[in-house]
């Protein structure tokens, strides 16, 4: 690994000063020398630069999203079915564009409203409190309920869906394929499955009832839809709609979280940030391409392909790791630098192609949103070294678990 000297990049002294996880070597101005590595512990190729991950996003012939494919577990693939994320071709397509329906400019636009009274409604709990918490009174419960009410399923249930979603947020295991003579099992899955079938088992009630009793909503919508004629299965539909359900407020909820951690490392930026507003996307931005709550997605060689100069074989995991993309000098000028003005900002944060986040912009929104009614409600906002944030566990995220903070 390559390393870069902290003097002049507070993001780096930031994750020494709070011990963030110590596999999320980006963080630490480390870059690995080799484009490709091959981690024989795990059985799984990592590829780290910016041009090679975007030459695997675009190519869909050789390279699949279905990596679950690769383990020999009825759990795992029953699972599999109607995810959106581990999906290709047709079935891709047919699904994304059922629910793109519900993510349209105008609907997410409207939305601003909702998300500013929600804001204030959670800050108006903790008035008066000289520290508050602000995964817990804010950066969660804000796009648990926004996801949630779009879905059209109970905000007031989140205490659930944060359990759920801590199962898989807690779990620290690593995906191995390296042992050629057993089946590939993800370790500690079938347990980790058993902890969330739960949250599988309340969606599909709900989408029962929305037969029965149609609502004007997502999970209404889903239930009626149809692309070219055919609708959505019973298991493709609940495990879509729990999909939307996570993805929709964990990843939200680090990068809020992330963006304030961000704020208390750069003072200097977050008091432009606090007289010039207009800057806050473009912060927003720079902090999601610096600490990416996702820092890899996964892809599964169809073919032998050759990546910078390797080859690699057919049925091979291969890890994107974005969050190196995302500091790759050849790229990004002085790429450790926290820098909101930098434009273009090409990071490939919500990933890139047919698996763009299709809810990047209501992520966008719901931050610009609540952090503006937060600065505007605290003139002084401040981690606490005496009281300082943790980190979720799980090495595939990168985003606070709490972050105490002082309001004077």
């Amino acid at each position: 690994m390559t390393s870069t000297p902290m003097t002049k990049y507070p993001m780096i002294d930031m994750a020494e000063r709070w011990n963030i996880h110590p596999d999320h070597f980006w963080l630490r101005g480390r870059q690995p020398e080799d484009p490709v590595v091959f981690d024989e512990a795990t059985g799984v190729w990592n590829v780290y630069r910016y041009d090679d991950i975007m030459k695997v996003f675009g190519d869909t012939v050789n390279f699949s999203s279905d990596i679950k494919r690769l383990f020999d577990s009825a759990e795992v693939n029953e699972h599999k079915e109607g995810n959106l994320i581990q999906l290709d071709g047709e079935e891709h397509r047919r699904l994304r564009g059922t629910v793109s329906k519900a993510f349209t400019p105008k609907i997410v636009a409207d939305l601003e409203p909702r998300i500013r009274d929600i804001t204030i409604e959670l800050l108006d709990a903790v008035t008066g409190k000289e520290e508050i918490e602000l995964v817990a009174d804010l950066a969660y419960p804000l796009p648990v309920i926004v996801i949630a009410e779009l879905l059209g399923i109970p905000g007031s249930d989140r205490d659930l869906f944060k359990k759920w979603a801590t199962a898989i947020l807690d779990s620290t295991y690593k995906i191995s394929l390296a042992d050629a003579d057993q089946p590939a099992t993800p370790p500690e899955g079938e347990r980790l499955i058993d902890k969330v079938q739960p949250m599988f088992d309340y969606m599909r009630e709900h989408a029962n009832e929305r037969r029965r009793a149609p609502r004007e909503d997502l999970l209404s919508h889903l239930v009626a839809a149809e692309m070219d004629g055919v609708k959505l299965t019973d298991t493709e539909l609940v495990n879509f709609a729990v999909m939307l359900l996570l993805v929709g407020h964990v990843t939200t909820t680090m990068m809020f979280g992330n963006t304030v951690l961000c704020m208390d490392a750069q003072p200097d930026w977050t008091e432009r940030v606090r007289t010039d507003r207009s800057m806050l996307p473009a912060f927003v931005d720079e902090t999601v391409r610096l600490v990416s709550p996702l820092p890899a997605v996964a892809r599964s060689t169809i073919a032998e392909v050759e990546i910078a100069g390797r080859r690699v074989p057919k049925d091979q995991m291969i890890m994107l790791y974005l969050s190196a993309a995302n500091r790759d000098e050849a790229k990004f000028p002085d790429p450790h630098l926290f820098d909101p003005t930098r434009y273009p900002n090409p990071h490939l944060a919500y990933g890139r192609g047919l698996h763009v986040c299709l809810g990047a912009p209501l992520a966008r929104l719901e931050a610009r949103v609540a952090l503006n009614v937060l600065l505007d409600r605290y003139p002084v906002l401040r981690a606490d070294p005496d009281n300082p944030p943790t980190f979720i566990p799980n090495p595939g995220m990168t985003g606070v678990h709490t972050l105490p903070l002082r309001t004077g």
